[in-house]
């Protein structure tokens, strides 16, 4: 895989996890609104994106006939001033939990996602596949596999923004 977006995933996974290793139990789970989440709960929404990132890449692979599509504009999932909502298979519940919890939780999604990206062997086949992610239409996979650290940087001023108020 492209080394750039391989760092970028290691990169932003490691300032995810260096955000909320140590933070309380109380400030992982405290909502400060009824309309937003707890630190823990955005963890858990990425811990369900990546999840669900995975079985649409994986499903696309399979395909024999995913159609070729060109790049869209995707960094505008970074701007948090615009709000977005996210699809009811990603919102994570309300239940409290606890760090280590958490961490095997990301643990887990990566290491589904790592071990979909190794059986790859040629990596065009990323540029020359696509699926139907639901915000931003047919996107190419390797653009899917952008969106995944990308949208984890957009939770990350999340969870920036909440501590800031928690701590």
């Amino acid at each position: 895989m492209n080394q750039i977006i391989f760092g970028n995933l290691v990169e932003t996974r490691k300032q995810l996890l260096d955000e909320i290793t140590t933070l309380s139990f109380e400030e992982l789970n405290t909502v400060l609104r009824s309309d937003t989440w707890s630190v823990a709960q955005v963890c858990y929404h990425l811990y369900l994106a990546e999840k669900s990132f995975v079985h649409g890449i994986n499903y696309a692979l399979k395909q024999k006939d995913s159609p070729k599509v060109e790049p869209k504009s995707i960094d505008n999932i970074s701007d948090r001033t615009k709000k977005i909502d996210a699809p009811s298979f990603v919102i994570p519940s309300e239940e409290p939990f606890e760090i280590h919890h958490i961490l095997n939780m990301l643990k887990e999604s990566r290491t589904m996602l790592l071990n979909v990206l190794n059986k790859i062997e040629n990596d065009s086949i990323l540029r020359d596949k696509s699926a139907k992610h639901p915000l931003f239409g047919e996107l190419p996979l390797i653009q899917w596999i952008e969106l995944i650290y990308l949208h984890e940087q957009r939770h990350i001023e999340q969870i920036n923004e909440i501590k800031s108020q928690i701590l």
